[in-house]
C-alpha cells in the first residue's frame, strides 16, 4: 500500500467521528510498521483524545521507527488535551504524513515544524482536498469565528416547496429525508423561523439509529413561538435556543420554564440582527447550522452573508400555479447581481437528485 492509501484509511477513521467532536475537528490516524497497520484512531467526541493519542493508546506493537497517517497537522499546544506533538515523539514515530494543515493560529504550521526540529520525517499533504472537506466546518469556524450555514431545501422541478395550499409534506422520496436526518446528525444545530414552527409544528429532531439530536434554533423576532408547540414542549429533552428582540422578562418565563434558553439580539430593520446573532451562537460553539427555514429566513440569510453551502433536493415532480419558492424577500433587482455558486456536486437520492454548491461571495474572508 502507498501513501494515499493509508490516508484513506485514516479519513475513513476521521469520519466515525460525525456528530460527536464538535467545535473540534474530524481527526483520523493510522500507525504503520513494515508495511503492517499496527494501530488505527480517531477523534472520538471533544475532550477526549485527539486521533493521534488515540491510536498510539490501543497500539499493542512497538512504534519505534514506525510512520504515523494523520488527516490534520498534529496539535502542538495544550487545551482540552495535550500536545499532540510531544506524544509522536516519545513514541518515537519516525515518519508523519499529514493530509492538511490546521488553521488555527495556535498550530498552522508549527505542529509539523516541531516534528521536524526533533528529527521526525514530515511529508504534507496528502489527500489535501478530500481531508479539507470534511472539515469544511472546522475550517470556516476557527477561521471567521462565525458558525458554517448550509441552506437546505427541497423542490419540484419547477421550484415549488409547497402546493398552492401551502401543502409540502412530502416533495422528495425516502432515501432524500434519510439523507438529511444524516446530516441533522452530523451539524451541531438546526435553524428555522418562527413562521415554520407555527405552519407545520415540527419537532426538528434527528431520526436516525445512534444519531444525535442538533440544537435546535428558531429565530423568533417578537417571540410568537406557541408555547404549545412540540419544540417548546420537548425543550426539556432537547436543547433549544430562542432567539428574539423582544425584551419582556414576563414572556421569557413560560419559555425557560419549559426548558428552552432565550437568546436576546437586537433588531435591525425590523427583524433580529442575524449578523450579531451568527456571532452570539458562535460565542456558544454552535460551529454549524443546517438552515430548514422558510423562503424569507432564506432570503435574509443570504443577505446577512452568513450561508456557506446551499443544498437544493430536486424531486422529478411539478406543482404548477403559484406556490412558495425557496428563496423569496424582495429578491434582486438585476441578474448580474445574483448570489452566486460554485463546486457544486450532485448527488442522486432514489428519484430525487440534490445539488450541493458553496455560496461564492466572501463571508468575513472565507469562501
Amino acid at each position: 500500500m502507498n501513501d494515499e492509501e493509508y490516508m484513506k484509511m485514516a479519513l475513513d477513521e476521521a469520519m466515525k467521528g460525525v456528530g460527536r467532536v464538535s467545535p473540534n475537528p474530524l481527526v483520523g490516524a493510522v500507525i504503520v510498521k513494515n508495511g503492517t497497520v499496527i494501530a488505527k484512531g480517531y477523534h472520538h467526541y471533544c475532550g477526549g483524545l485527539h486521533a493521534e493519542r488515540d491510536a498510539l493508546s490501543v497500539c499493542q506493537e512497538d512504534t519505534e521507527g514506525a510512520v504515523m497517517y494523520v488527516t490534520l497537522e498534529p496539535c502542538c499546544h495544550t487545551g482540552r488535551q495535550p500536545p499532540c506533538t510531544q506524544a509522536i515523539i516519545e513514541a518515537g514515530i519516525r515518519r508523519v504524513v499529514v493530509g492538511s494543515g490546521d488553521p488555527n493560529p495556535l498550530v498552522a504550521g508549527k505542529g509539523m515544524q516541531i516534528l521536524r526540529d526533533n528529527g521526525i520525517e514530515v511529508e504534507g499533504y496528502i489527500l489535501e482536498n478530500q481531508c479539507r472537506r470534511i472539515n469544511e466546518i472546522f475550517f470556516h469556524y476557527i477561521s471567521t469565528g462565525r458558525p458554517f450555514v448550509t441552506m437546505k431545501y427541497a423542490m419540484t422541478a419547477d421550484g415549488k416547496i409547497a402546493a398552492k395550499t401551502g401543502l409540502s409534506k412530502w416533495i422528495t422520496g425516502e432515501s432524500s429525508r434519510n439523507n438529511v436526518h444524516l446530516d441533522r446528525n452530523r451539524y451541531t444545530s438546526i435553524m428555522v423561523g418562527v413562521g415554520t414552527v407555527i405552519a407545520d409544528d415540527p419537532e426538528l429532531t434527528c431520526r436516525i439509529d445512534g444519531g444525535r439530536n442538533p440544537v435546535r434554533i428558531i429565530c423568533d423576532t417578537h417571540l410568537r413561538t406557541p408555547i404549545e408547540s412540540r419544540i417548546v414542549q420537548t425543550a426539556g429533552s432537547v436543547r433549544t435556543i430562542i432567539c428574539t428582540s423582544a425584551l419582556s422578562q414576563d414572556a421569557y418565563k413560560l419559555y425557560i420554564e419549559s426548558g428552552c434558553e432565550i437568546l436576546y439580539v437586537p433588531e435591525k430593520n425590523g427583524h433580529t440582527d442575524l449578523s450579531v446573532l451568527m456571532e452570539e451562537l458562535a460565542k456558544k460553539e454552535i460551529d454549524s447550522i443546517l438552515l430548514e427555514g422558510g423562503g424569507t429566513l432564506n432570503w435574509s440569510m443570504l443577505k446577512a452573508r452568513a450561508v456557506s453551502k446551499v443544498q437544493t433536493y430536486i424531486a422529478p415532480k411539478i406543482f404548477g400555479g403559484i406556490a412558495k419558492s425557496p428563496v423569496e424577500g424582495e429578491g434582486i433587482s438585476d441578474p448580474s447581481d445574483a448570489y452566486q455558486l460554485y463546486d457544486s456536486r450532485i448527488f442522486r437520492f432514489g428519484d430525487d437528485v440534490m445539488i450541493e454548491s458553496k455560496v461564492k461571495y466572501d463571508v468575513y474572508g472565507d469562501s
